[in-house]
């Protein structure tokens, strides 16, 4: 699904959500678009040493890689919020930090990343594997696109009351985060010193434990 964000003003590839609760086949993920990425990856620091894996990179309209996301722990179906045995997940979404400027073929101007950028795309990656209880399938779109327009609203609103100040540690130095939690999980955002924002969401593990750090080889995820 390509969606134009409201907080980017850019169009940005999103994780296909998974029909009837399966998986995006990891096969279909590949390190080829992570590669062409002029800046660095982040992921969980090596605190975290549970199973790793790739997802999917979002280009700008000019086809440069502008973000990307990484996930940790078990690989999220989309899940009724009151479900029990929920997955125990965490996904970490780069975002280079650009300027505003102009696109590739000259005909229209990019926007500028910020933190809300991450903020927007870690709070939208969080609905894509969720599904409200008592739902009919057929109505799970326009329930998405309600809560789609939510997560710009916040994004755009990260000194809001909805959002809490979260100190991590980035590549070991202690960094503020934007931190916020809803029924279905969780979502922060925050910048690095490595020029890049850095956003995150999951559920079934808590977020006052976790850290980041670059990933030295992305290539090792091949």
């Amino acid at each position: 699904m390509e969606t134009t964000s409201q907080t980017t003003g850019r169009a940005v590839a999103q994780e296909p959500a998974a029909e009837s609760g399966q998986h995006v086949p990891s096969a279909r993920r590949t390190v080829d678009g992570y590669l062409l990425a002029p800046f660095p990856w982040y992921g969980l620091d090596e605190a975290f040493t549970g199973p790793r894996w790739l997802m999917q990179v979002g280009t700008a309209a000019d086809g440069a890689v502008e973000h990307g996301s990484i996930g940790h722990g078990d690989e999220p179906s989309v899940r009724n919020e009151a479900t029990e045995d929920r997955e125990k997940f965490a996904v970490v979404v780069t975002v280079a930090a650009n300027p505003s400027r102009r696109s590739a073929d000259g005909t229209g101007l990019l926007e500028a990343t910020s933190v809300s950028s991450a903020a927007w795309l870690a709070g939208v990656g969080l609905l894509t594997f969720t599904w409200p209880g008592q739902m009919d399938h057929t109505l799970r779109d326009d329930w998405l696109e309600q809560q789609t327009e939510t997560a710009w609203a916040l994004a755009d609103d990260l000194a809001g009351s909805a959002w809490s100040t979260l100190s991590l540690p980035v590549d070991g130095v202690p960094t503020p985060f934007h931190y916020r939690e809803s029924e279905f999980g969780w979502v922060l955002a925050g910048s690095t010193q490595a020029g890049v924002h850095v956003g995150a969401y999951g559920r079934g593990m808590s977020a006052y434990g976790l850290g980041f750090a670059v990933i030295k080889d992305i290539g090792e995820y091949a």
